[in-house]
């Protein structure tokens, strides 16, 4: 082994080896259990980031667990074609580098151009994947556009069809004006706004008063420009103000349109002024409610969001109607939709219809890809009939087919899952799943697989002209079929016989709804056992986190504080990364904060940590459910808990290495305390970091083996081994190199699937020195388990009495201040029990204790002044005569007491200023009141200091 830890001389040379001997494939003996996960596809376009490389070191530690234990495992990798995001990447590169537009190529050669961009640019994150250490199967790496996947969603889709779960129909969607498609509400980013809330009078038609005896009620809106589309006003049924004109009319002004008034809850008699304008064709709670009401929609909006030439009438079922006159005042025709949103305002101001204007908190719904204010849309679009595939889909989770973990997140399943809608599954775009639907020229819309079944089906004859729908699919309809489409569905394969159901999803709570809960409708409705029994697609469903950043605030591109997993692992200077964070920003102020704060936190860059300090790190933090703020502390500790296992592992081989260590037939071996204790202790770490490992608790698991491998093994074990080493009998080093060899090869075997490289490095030049330990690759050797044949509870119990003995002997060399080469002169008084252990272990007890002397006080026998300490039942004494001067060590303490006193006053400045209170972050207050804690005890250790010694 070299020297030093370095991770970068070894992690990716490594990893091209595991990849290329094929130990991540499924080992192929089915008469082992299988067991399978298939990773969360991430989007072609995107790289590795925090959620990323915590979700999948969960994934590859669970992964590596099981194929320790012999299971025949598979780990689906894929990526998702993530229609949006890719053909946005294309368009912008083909602007940048050609100055064309999609329409200049034409739909099927635009469509090439991404596929020749995927060829180049899109195994970015795959490329990352295999950074992390990921154990996938690469061989059979998935894209959701691949043929196979393609076909089973065209499947899917034409079996929707014909058990009529799958319509067309003219429905509300959010619609991005800037990139014109529908969009999912997992698109739609939520921005706080400063805005206004606009009060207009509505006249009653035919002479009606309300019971306040006013000709005209009031209504209040924050988009006024959707005035011109109102079919109703909706007020509180039990409203006394109002409920004697449910029924009546008003005269919309602007339009003089003659709408109702209808009695519907949806009016909060609390609020505002209780009336509510509705515009079923552009809000969607009026769309409910004119649903309720048989209001018809009026689209007053073209796709771009400008206001229309002539407006759209419908029914509620989206049927053309003549019910409205679809004109619109010509002032407004072709007019933006925040423009004609001024002149909408200054025009009732004009008529004496403008009651107030108030300032007004909003929510406003942006595109997260287009970047522009969404709007709801009256469009013709493909859904889902999804409440029938609900039922079973609630069921299984209700009958523990599915359990989530933590199982609190069953109810957001079930809130959403029995009160589901039907789903919107088409997208105005060209990249993605097309639509497998067409079209005659007298509008029949016929389904099927391709057109030439179409026209077989339906007896059409060649004459007659078809085309395809232009729209594709949701790319959560295709990610759906995840589980299944990737193991050959609908084939019955020897993959889906085997592999499915697979044994655990790791996903974040975010796309319970949007992507779990659709897997879990599309498996149960398409896979069967032999049976007939609906499969499910995972036995559990493990809902992580957030990764925040160390504020507690989300990580994002425009608050400049996210973090690059890479850049974790490979380290990157501070110009680097500030450039990475504010290069592309497009607000120069914000980028120049963002750079302040980069420089102030990351002085010198991030220095490289390694994949396997990263990985430790997440798993360290990875309580279930729970969102993280990122530590960059946690994650240089754990870089150093990894060159403790490296050092630790050198000094064992140092002292193995061309050494007997009792492997031989016949070899004379005494075990000392030491080494029966130290098996003990790993024993316990196996049982406890399996227990964690099936609980999915990795926080715990990577804790037990921390505390094992940092305390246990090498700040003891290794301290006890060296008066045997160095002055035991041979019989007693042969057994402590024994110990000390076979122990470490276990404990690399156990901590592998955390931190895969550093062990495997370790272990290739341990393994030569295990007889019987066989095979090319850690990753294929037995996982530990408990064995109580190696676990002995005395040797537990006494080594412990020696620990805390050796503890209380340097605390009190700490606190008297005398140096550790000081040789200890010291007295206990001890129970025969502690007399024995004391004899037993007195050689390595003198050795780390650095004692000179000790002796065992009789009853009632005489003591001079000393500095004591409790271990066990048993109390140490230091005689001080001689040891420490006094009156120095008194000036000492009182220097120590004035500088403590000065930190505990400077903080209590600081938490008194109301100012810093107010403004600092809370963790920043919550960190110095810890601090002037941790000062306050500090104080009153010294002051018990002084008055020992003071009485010397």
């Amino acid at each position: 082994m070299e020297k030093t830890y370095n991770p970068t001389s070894i992690e990716q040379a490594l990893y091209q080896r595991w990849e290329e001997a094929g130990y991540f494939k499924p080992h192929g003996d089915t008469s082992k259990q299988a067991y399978s996960i298939v990773i969360p596809p991430p989007n072609v376009t995107g790289s590795l980031h925090m959620g990323h490389a915590f979700q999948d070191t969960i994934m590859d530690t669970l992964i590596r667990c099981e194929r320790m234990k012999g299971k025949n495992t598979l780990w689906q990798v894929g990526t998702d074609h993530a229609g949006i995001a890719t053909q946005m990447v294309v368009e912008r590169k083909i602007a940048a580098e050609e100055g064309k537009t999609k329409h200049d190529y034409g739909r099927e050669a635009f469509i090439d151009k991404i596929w020749d961009w995927k060829a180049e640019s899109g195994g970015n994150i795959t490329r990352q994947l295999r950074r992390l250490g990921a154990s996938v199967d690469w061989d059979r790496e998935r894209f959701t556009m691949d043929d196979g996947l393609s076909d089973a969603t065209r499947e899917v889709f034409v079996r929707l069809y014909e058990d009529d779960l799958i319509y067309r129909g003219k429905r509300l969607v959010n619609w991005d004006p800037k990139l014109h498609t529908a969009i999912s509400d997992l698109e739609v980013e939520n921005k706080d706004k400063k805005g206004h809330m606009w009060h207009f009078r509505y006249p009653l038609a035919d002479g009606t008063v309300t019971a306040e005896g006013k000709d005209y009620i009031v209504v209040a809106t924050t988009r006024p420009e959707t005035v011109l589309g109102d079919t109703g006003v909706a007020v509180n049924p039990e409203d006394p103000r109002y409920k004697d004109i449910i029924g009546k009319e008003i005269i919309l002004p602007i339009v003089d349109r003659r709408i109702p008034i209808v009695g519907d809850e949806h009016a909060d008699m609390e609020k505002g002024t209780g009336c509510v304008k509705i515009t079923p064709a552009h809000d969607f709670n009026d769309y409910e409610v004119g649903k309720r009401h048989q209001l018809p929609m009026i689209n007053i909006l073209t796709l771009n969001a400008d206001i229309r030439d002539a407006a759209e009438v419908f029914t509620t079922t989206g049927k053309p109607s003549d019910v409205y006159s679809n004109d619109i005042p010509t002032q407004y025709q072709g007019m933006e939709r925040f423009a004609a949103r001024k002149a909408l305002v200054a025009e009732m101001d004009s008529l004496g219809l403008l009651e107030e204007v108030k300032d007004h908190d909003l929510t406003v719904p942006y595109g997260d890809r287009g970047g522009v204010v969404i709007e709801p849309m009256l469009t013709d679009q493909w859904y889902v009939r999804t409440a029938p595939l609900a039922a079973p889909a609630v069921k299984a989770v209700e009958d523990g087919e599915i359990q989530f973990v933590p199982k609190q997140y069953e109810n957001m399943y079930f809130a959403w899952m029995r009160d589901v809608q039907d789903w919107c599954i088409s997208r105005q775009l060209w990249w993605g799943h097309r639509i497998p639907a067409w079209y005659d020229n007298n509008g029949n819309v016929y389904v099927g697989r391709t057109e030439e079944e179409v026209r077989e089906k339906n007896n059409l004859d060649s004459v007659i002209v078809l085309r395809q729908d232009d729209d594709v699919l949701d790319t959560w309809f295709s990610s759906a079929l995840w589980t299944f489409g990737t193991m050959g569905w609908p084939e019955k394969t020897k993959d889906l016989s085997t592999f499915h159901p697979t044994d655990v999803l790791v996903s974040g709570f975010d796309i319970i709804f949007f992507w779990v809960a659709r897997m879990i409708m599309m498996t149960m409705h398409f896979v069967k056992d032999e049976d007939g029994k609906p499969q499910v697609p995972f036995k559990t469903v493990y809902m992580t986190g957030l990764i925040r950043d160390e504020n507690g605030d989300k990580m994002s591109k425009s608050k400049g504080n996210v973090l690059d997993p890479i850049d974790m692992i490979d380290g990157i200077d501070l110009e680097s990364l500030v450039e990475k964070r504010c290069g592309n920003m497009m607000q120069p102020q914000l980028a120049k904060k963002i750079e302040k704060n980069t420089r102030k936190t990351f002085e010198n860059g991030i220095e490289p940590y390694g994949t396997d300090a990263l990985r430790f790190t997440l798993a360290a933090m990875a309580s279930t459910g729970r969102d993280i703020n990122w530590d960059m502390k946690r994650l240089e500790g754990y870089r150093n808990f990894c060159n403790k296992l490296w050092n630790a592992s050198r000094y064992v081989l140092m002292n193995t290495e061309e050494q007997d260590c009792g492997f031989t037939e016949g070899a004379e071996l005494e075990y000392s305390l030491a080494d029966k204790w130290i098996e003990s202790q790993f024993e316990i770490a196996a049982k406890e970091f399996n227990a964690h490992i099936e609980n999915f608790r990795l926080d715990m698991a990577a804790n037990t083996l921390y505390e094992f491998i940092w305390n246990q093994f090498c700040d003891w074990y290794l301290e006890l081994t060296k008066p045997v080493l160095w002055k035991g009998t041979e019989a007693k080093q042969r057994a402590t190199r024994r110990t000390l060899i076979t122990v470490l090869e276990k404990t690399l075997r156990l901590a592998h699937p955390v931190i895969p490289y550093i062990t495997e490095s370790i272990w290739q030049s341990v393994k030569p020195l295990v007889p019987g330990v066989e095979g090319d690759t850690i990753m294929t050797q037995a996982m530990p388990q408990f064995d109580e044949n190696n676990f002995d509870q005395k040797a537990l119990d006494d080594i412990e009495w020696v620990k805390q003995f050796i503890t209380c002997i340097r605390n009190l060399r700490a606190e008297y201040d005398i140096a550790p080469s000081v040789p200890l002169s010291i007295m206990l008084k001890a129970d025969d029990i502690d007399a024995k252990r004391l004899e037993d272990n007195l050689a390595v007890l003198s050795s780390l204790g650095k004692l000179e002397d000790v002796k065992v006080l009789t009853e009632g026998e005489e003591t001079p002044a000393c500095a004591t300490s409790l271990v066990g039942k048993s109390t140490i004494m230091v005689p001080m005569a001689g040891l420490i001067d006094k009156d120095a060590e008194l000036a000492r303490l009182d220097k120590e007491v004035a500088k403590t006193q000065g930190e505990i006053k400077r903080i209590e400045g600081k938490l008194n200023n109301q100012g810093f209170v107010a403004k600092a972050p809370e963790a920043v207050v919550t960190a110095e009141r810890a601090k002037l804690e941790g000062y306050q005890e500090t104080l009153v250790k010294l002051e018990e200091q002084k008055a020992t010694i003071a009485a010397l």
